[in-house]
């Protein structure tokens, strides 16, 4: 479905209570398997999910070759109106995966979301664990989920719990797992069934909600 100049794809009843929209990461489009297990799993849960694609990646897609993430506003700016094409915040909840997800927080108080997940959130770049990305979630009203890697380079449990972060925000583990919430190689679960699990795990949290 085509709504303006933004492509979405879109599962579970379209009658849902509640609409989960999904971004995508810095590399990755909207039907990666990663994104296609996650939204297959908490639309499973009776929820509507959307996702999108930010003009960068449509770009991607049209030309064939790899595009860097643009800057923040114009992100923003496409998250926006995503929101505004689904009919408001208030019976969404809004995230994606690293870069995706990074934004939503970045937008959830302007556009009342009823709650915001985030698929491995990048806390700070790796290896400059200095170079904080957390100042939208100290203050973010949302209720709020991020699944997140024991392994991830981009924010490590030690890392994580100094950060004072609200109460509203429950970070979930997934021990051994990296950013894209990928197990080691000796792990007995595939990455399917490891994505599956967190995709059930957001969906108990929306309908929670």
């Amino acid at each position: 479905m085509t709504t303006g100049n933004i492509k979405f794809l879109f599962d579970g009843p379209e009658d849902a209570a509640v609409t989960v929209v999904l971004a995508h990461g810095a590399g990755v489009p909207m039907d990666d398997p990663f994104m296609e297990t996650f939204a297959a799993g908490i639309a499973k849960g009776g929820l509507r999910v959307a996702r999108f694609e930010f003009p960068y990646m449509q770009r991607q897609r049209a030309e064939g070759k790899r595009m860097p993430p643009s800057p923040a506003p114009i992100l923003v700016e496409r998250y926006l109106a995503v929101v505004g094409a689904l009919g408001g915040g208030s019976r969404m909840v809004i995230g994606g995966k690293s870069l995706g997800g990074r934004i939503a927080t970045l937008i959830a108080n302007q556009v009342g979301a009823k709650g915001v997940v985030c698929l491995g959130y990048p806390f700070h770049p790796p290896e400059k664990p200095e170079k904080t990305r957390i100042e939208y979630l100290k203050n973010i009203a949302a209720p709020t989920l991020i699944l997140q890697g024991g392994e991830d380079p981009f924010g490590a449990p030690d890392e994580v719990a100094g950060y004072g972060l609200p109460e509203n925000v429950k970070v979930t583990w997934l021990e051994g797992a990296d950013h894209h919430l990928v197990m080691a190689n000796d792990s007995d679960a595939s990455d399917e069934q490891n994505w599956a699990e967190g995709a059930d795990a957001i969906a108990e949290f929306v309908n929670s909600l």
